[in-house]
């Protein structure tokens, strides 16, 4: 598997470490990345934004996340940056190695890869401190740079945009003296799985609405535990395109580094069935 591009890693790791962050935030309040970039947990967007900066101070985070399900293996690495906790932009780069799939199609180290660039604006509420729940807007933007393939499956565009409104809310003390965060995201995309494999049909090009939703208990002041759900679109005849879930287990030992582990339950991906696997994620954090 080849490393994520320069421009990524740059955005990840270097342009973040001119960044502060604020002390006044609860620990994991900024929650984790998610595999598109943006602030949430593996795979769904929350509306909270990334890093601790509260409204006078600038933040964000660099990533990278690895998941693999034995046939396909994916790396993911980016970074973010949040203005005044009110908007946060978002880069990031995927890179599917095909394995398995590659070798029965006959293209040894054949892979997939997809850039994603997002903002995300907090429209009203705090998650924590509001007795209303924190919502925010975003949008991201993601450019397929292997196109062949997808094409070549039935995909009419190699980009798109993927439209969502999420809102989160933590709730303090809730479950036994543990905080617990819920937290649900309407999306609207053209994307087939997640857009590694385009956007769009011939004879289905239209936004399809889809549900995600995210549950969460903070064990102690460092450890949370949660699962997840995204509805897929399944747009594409060649192949089915189930829903994902996820659970997750986060260890926040401060404020400046984060890490994640998860079971991801993908369901078929490109004509193989029962993709299921290790999702690893670090996280830092300024």
């Amino acid at each position: 598997m080849k490393r994520a591009s320069g421009f990524v890693l740059l955005l990840a790791f270097a342009v973040t470490a001119n960044l502060f962050g604020a002390d006044s935030r609860l620990l994991a309040t900024g929650g984790l990345t998610q595999v598109e970039g943006t602030a949430g947990g593996g795979i769904v967007p929350w509306a909270v934004l990334s890093g601790y900066a509260t409204e006078d101070q600038v933040g964000g985070t660099g990533f990278l996340t690895y998941v693999n399900t034995g046939d396909y293996s994916l790396w993911a690495a980016g970074g973010t940056f949040t203005l005044h906790n009110r908007v946060e932009f978002s880069a990031a780069e995927q890179r599917l190695h095909l394995g398995t799939l590659a070798e029965a199609l006959k293209l040894p180290g054949a892979e997939l890869r997809q850039q994603v660039f997002g903002v995300k604006f907090r429209i009203l509420g705090d998650a924590v401190y509001t007795r209303e729940p924190q919502i925010a807007v975003g949008l991201q933007y993601k450019r397929n740079l292997d196109f062949a393939i997808p094409k070549l499956v039935g995909a009419k565009d190699k980009d798109g945009v993927d439209v969502y409104v999420a809102a989160t809310k933590v709730f303090l003390a809730a479950a036994g003296g543990h905080h617990v965060l819920l937290n649900g995201t309407l999306r609207a995309t053209k994307a087939n799985q997640m857009g590694l494999l385009g956007f769009g049909t011939a004879n289905d090009s239209g936004y399809k609405l889809v549900p995600e939703a995210s549950a969460a208990i903070l064990l102690n002041n460092s450890v949370a535990m949660g699962g997840e759900y995204r509805v897929k679109p399944d747009r594409l005849a060649f192949s089915r395109e189930d829903n994902w879930s996820d659970f997750f287990i986060a260890y926040f030992p401060n404020k400046n580094v984060g890490f994640v582990m998860a079971v991801a339950q993908l369901g078929t991906i490109a004509t193989l069935p029962h993709q299921s696997g290790l999702f690893l994620s670090f996280q830092g954090s300024f």
